[in-house]
């Protein structure tokens, strides 16, 4: 087995994948990052959820927004809704995985709030719920999937916007959601602050 070999075929499949996402991602993007724009001047807040390396991102966006992305500015109001072990695991035992995210948009999720549901495969049950509870509460949603977009690509009204990364592959889906969470803090920063750069 050669190794170097093989991982160069992973940084250049990443790299084609990003390319190639470009003209299927960037106009829902800039969609995307107005929305939760409009979503924060107007007093709402951003509710983020996944799986795994999906839970992660959640974090990693929730985080680029409390704290900040690369320039100084007040703190943004975003929650992941993955990192309270205790509701976690009291959902979870008391009412199954499942609605796990569910249980926590119907309890904090407001009308003019908005949810980034994040799923690579567009099938995860627990997002599948979340998104429906987000829509029950009036919420506006931008989903992160790939591989055509599942069930969640089915479920999505005209108000919503679907992030859809053209790949079959998990990892690569991963690392376009990553540039997708970078590109969504990046826009949010330039239309707040009117960053130039």
């Amino acid at each position: 087995m050669d190794l170097i070999s093989r991982i160069g075929r992973h940084f250049s499949d990443s790299a084609q994948t990003k390319l190639d996402a470009i003209d299927a991602l960037a106009a829902p993007i800039a969609g995307a990052i107005e929305l939760m724009v409009g979503t924060l001047v107007g007093n709402g807040k951003i509710l983020a959820c996944g799986n795994g390396g999906s839970a992660a991102d959640a974090q990693h966006f929730a985080a680029e927004l409390v704290g900040r992305f690369e320039v100084e500015r007040q703190g943004l109001a975003a929650i992941a809704l993955t990192t309270d072990s205790s509701i976690m695991t009291a959902v979870s035992n008391d009412y199954g995985y499942p609605t796990v995210f569910e249980r926590q948009v119907r309890a904090l999720g407001q009308s003019g709030d908005l949810l980034l549901a994040i799923s690579t495969s567009g099938n995860s049950p627990n997002i599948v719920a979340a998104i429906r509870a987000a829509h029950d509460n009036d919420l506006r949603v931008v989903a992160l999937t790939g591989k055509g977009g599942g069930d969640i690509g089915l479920m999505l009204r005209d108000t919503d916007i679907h992030l859809c990364v053209p790949s079959e592959r998990t990892a690569r889906i991963q690392e376009v959601h990553l540039l997708t969470i970078h590109c969504l803090c990046d826009g949010i920063d330039c239309m707040l602050l009117g960053a130039e750069e």
